[in-house]
């Protein structure tokens, strides 16, 4: 008995050293900020509910009669919305952006125009692929999305784990998308129809080698670095134009998980890394990114020419060096998900004056794709949605009503324009800026970005890229793995005989 009572003691001293986990104990934690109950119990239209109401429907004559149960269940059948076609699997995060350097000269955006500037910001960090309940450490093209709330309207900026995309052509957005998801007839995810279209559209094969290189799975959302992928058009006060590629690196540096180590994990804890970003931010570990850009002005596109907009090829930074613009601070979780996270919603065409876009058509597809994309999912007034509102700036605007929320809906201003009755009117530009056209062409220009990424490598980094490939591959069929050794093996020769010898193919 007393070894059994010395054991008790040891026990709960353990549990008294154990440390905090504020996912674990955000019930608790809950509990602790409140002095007793938080307050009535009530129906979603505010009527109380009585404790017999409450506690069971067995004693009434109709389970009709009890309105907190109808409110419930309708609720319940009903609360789901659309789950995103792709990048379901996310984590959201708030803080700041604080002004570092001054690049004024070549951008007019407010939100820049001085050094110590503070802009909140939104952020969601997510996998490509899969759905929300599947793995944040597969193997995946990351997403990591900023939402600025500036004083001149809402600037989106969505990233990505890679340095190039995939394709350039908007027609294969769907294409790529449900050849890396479900097999229609089986269900299940059908690495023959990725390796496919991969090997279909090969300058998606860039992209590929880093996927599957050691920089494929982030230790951590901490640890990952992120790219704009476009190149964008940019124009200071004198309505000259430059031109930017967005690059925002952690200041932990880059860490990255091996294969076994993530399956490990994962094994464990599916949603490790959205774990580890709560957790950080809850014990006060701010995470910190350093946000840059490469700049070129107008004569640096000329004599580069239209590759420049390729977003399947980089940039060099030996010839266009990365240049310090400010600095990305995440200090705040969500305190709802559903609301803060899961309505959290990004488009490409929100943009701010000094920011126009990119000239390129998969960046102007995105700017339709994205925004019918969140009126499919959060409906037409989601931009209305707080965690998507421009709190900052006094929104006067023509577009009404459609489904909730609506706000006050512009009261009683006039819904059309032009009006004679003291409506919203347009602002003057001093300089009218267009963003500027460019001839695109269907050749693949990256084979040799991807050979010189390839030759970077150390031996051990190129030994587990072909691990990982073969990994991959071996699990297609034979004739697509014909395909993908031949795509590898005219990137580089050593790369295409390794993946080869791995495969049993000559």
């Amino acid at each position: 008995m007393l070894g059994l009572l010395i054991l008790l003691a040891l026990s709960a001293a353990a549990a008294d050293k154990e440390e905090w986990d504020p996912v674990k104990n955000q019930l608790p934690d809950f509990m602790a900020s409140t002095d007793g109950s938080i307050g009535t119990l009530t129906t979603s239209g505010g009527t109380p509910v009585s404790d017999h109401e409450a506690t069971s429907t067995l004693d009434t004559d109709s389970v009709i009669d009890n309105e907190y149960f109808l409110d419930k269940i309708t609720n319940f059948v009903t609360k789901k919305i659309p789950e995103r076609v792709v990048h379901p699997k996310g984590s959201g995060a708030f803080g700041y952006f604080e002004v570092t350097h001054d690049i004024s000269d070549i951008c007019k955006a407010n939100f820049l125009n001085k050094i110590g500037k503070k802009t909140p910001i939104a952020v969601r960090l997510s996998t490509n692929q899969g759905h929300r309940g599947s793995s944040d450490l597969n193997r995946d093209l990351r997403g990591f999305a900023i939402k600025f709330y500036t004083e001149e309207g809402i600037l989106d900026l969505l990233g990505f784990s890679t340095s190039a995309f995939n394709f350039k052509d908007p027609l294969h957005f769907d294409a790529f998308n449900n050849a890396a998801a479900e097999n229609p007839a089986t269900g299940f995810v059908d690495l023959s129809a990725f390796w496919d279209i991969m090997t279909s559209l090969p300058e998606a094969l860039f992209l590929g080698l880093q996927l599957f290189s050691d920089s494929g799975i982030p230790a951590s959302y901490a640890h990952m670095t992120a790219h704009a992928i476009h190149t964008y058009q940019v124009v200071n006060d004198c309505g000259v134009n430059h031109f930017v590629r967005f690059v925002w690196t952690p200041d932990e540096g880059v860490k990255n998980l091996m294969s076994a180590e993530a399956k490990n994990i994962s094994s464990n804890d599916p949603d490790h890394l959205g774990r580890d970003l709560y957790t950080r931010i809850a014990k006060g570990k701010n995470l910190y990114w350093t946000l840059s850009v490469q700049i070129l002005s107008e004569a640096d596109v000329k004599k580069t020419g239209p590759i420049v907009f390729d977003i399947t090829t980089i940039i060099s930074t030996k010839d266009f060096p990365l240049h310090p613009v400010g600095r990305i601070v995440l200090n705040k979780n969500p305190n709802n998900y559903h609301a803060q996270v899961e309505q959290m919603a990004f488009c490409p065409s929100s943009l701010v004056p000094g920011i126009l876009g990119a000239p390129d058509k998969l960046f102007k597809a995105r700017r339709l794709a994205y925004r019918h994309s969140q009126m499919y999912r959060l409906g037409s007034n989601f931009k209305k949605i707080p965690v998507n509102c421009p709190f900052r700036v006094d929104t006067h605007t023509y577009v009404r009503d459609g489904v909730p929320p609506v706000g006050d809906n512009e009261k009683g201003a006039p819904n059309y324009y032009p009006n004679s009755f003291n409506g919203a009117e347009p602002y003057r530009e001093k300089y009218n800026s267009k963003l500027i056209k460019i001839k695109e062409t269907s050749r693949v220009d990256n084979f040799g970005q991807a050979a010189e990424y390839y030759e970077e490598l150390s031996p051990g980094e190129k030994s587990r890229l072909i691990e990982n490939l073969a990994d991959s591959v071996g699990r297609s069929t034979k004739m697509i793995q014909e395909r993908v050794v031949n795509a590898f093996g005219s990137i580089h020769q050593e790369l295409g005989y390794g993946l080869g010898q791995k495969l049993n193919i000559k």
